[in-house]
């Protein structure tokens, strides 16, 4: 299609500049990823998001579909929500298989699809139970919640966790980008990152949410309570270091039941986290806790009259 009138005629010159620039940049692409097989089909967040938005809705018809009754019984309303969430799935779920296929050059069987569509149906209602778990532990957790209805339709943490508790099974019947898409949408509202491979346990915590990371390998226990910016992460990126296969594939932390990590605490490498533990604020660990431990910084403490006119100098302040 050739530039017409209208704004593109305007900047027809740049347009033509641009479209130029960017057929290099792909040719430079492709032509460093030898032997990768061209993308005929891949997994469109937009048609996921509607996805999340119906099983949403069948998950909690009254709080997160807006089912109120009528002349349509309830159960009707969520086969109806399951029924679009399923087609859309599984068409996200077939693009991706194609996606892979394309890449080793060997495919799948028809109907892979349509089984990890109905694995994933048959595990709905384990993940109602799981997230009815988590709500009610931030309700027990948290003593600013009036009712569980507030915190499962406006906590960034309980948005987040079910989010995961979804992904989670996705990417373990192997749908892994689909998966990672589904994460993504709730990375993006709440500023909470967990990876879909990360084991959860029941009645999970976060509390406010924004910056918490938590990493694909790492396994949480019952009853844990994260804050805000906590990283359960690895301790350096693959390919800046010769690594085991141990530490490949178990490289994030396990934090065993009923532990509580405070606000920006980092947590990096395959390191235990014992039961019944406090990780303060801030903390930076690289090494085991043992089970009922309080991990804490050394307190701020109080500057006398000299020292902080001379922190006060150093930054530009005035004391008084």
């Amino acid at each position: 299609m050739g530039v017409t009138a209208g704004p593109r005629a305007a900047f027809a010159a740049e347009i033509t500049q641009a479209t130029t620039g960017l057929n290099a940049a792909r040719a430079a692409w492709r032509e460093s990823q030898a032997g990768r097989a061209s993308i005929a089909s891949f997994p469109k967040p937009e048609a996921l998001a509607e996805v999340m938005q119906r099983l949403s809705a069948a998950l909690f018809p009254v709080r997160l579909g807006g089912f109120r009754g009528g002349t349509i019984p309830e159960d009707e309303f969520v086969a109806d929500a399951l029924a679009r969430a399923f087609a859309l799935l599984h068409a996200e779920v077939a693009s991706e298989l194609g996606y892979w296929s394309e890449g080793c050059g060997a495919p799948f069987e028809p109907d892979q699809p349509d089984l990890i569509v109905r694995m994933f149906a048959a595990s709905l209602p384990d993940i109602r139970r799981l997230v009815d778990s988590d709500v009610q532990a931030a309700f027990v957790g948290d003593p600013s919640a009036r009712t569980a209805d507030e915190i499962l339709v406006s906590y960034p943490g309980a948005h987040a966790v079910l989010h995961h508790r979804v992904a989670h099974q996705l990417f373990a019947l192997g749908a892994p980008i689909v998966a990672r898409a589904i994460s993504e949408l709730a990375n993006a509202r709440t500023g909470i990152d967990i990876h879909p491979g990360a084991t959860v346990g029941p009645s999970f915590f976060i509390d406010h949410g924004t910056g918490v990371v938590i990493g694909e390998t790492a396994i949480i226990g019952r009853n844990v309570r994260l804050y805000q910016h906590v990283t359960l992460g690895a301790r350096a990126p693959l390919g800046l270091t010769h690594v085991r296969p141990h530490e490949r594939f178990a490289r994030h932390p396990i934090v065993e039941d009923d532990v509580t990590i405070y606000a920006g605490a980092t947590i990096l490498g395959r390191v235990t986290i014992g039961r019944g533990s406090i990780i303060g604020g801030n903390v930076w660990l690289l090494r085991d806790v043992p089970p009922d431990s309080v991990v804490v910084q050394p307190e701020a403490s109080v500057l006398d009259a000299a020292s902080a006119d001379g922190v006060a100098a150093q930054l530009g302040l005035a004391t008084t």
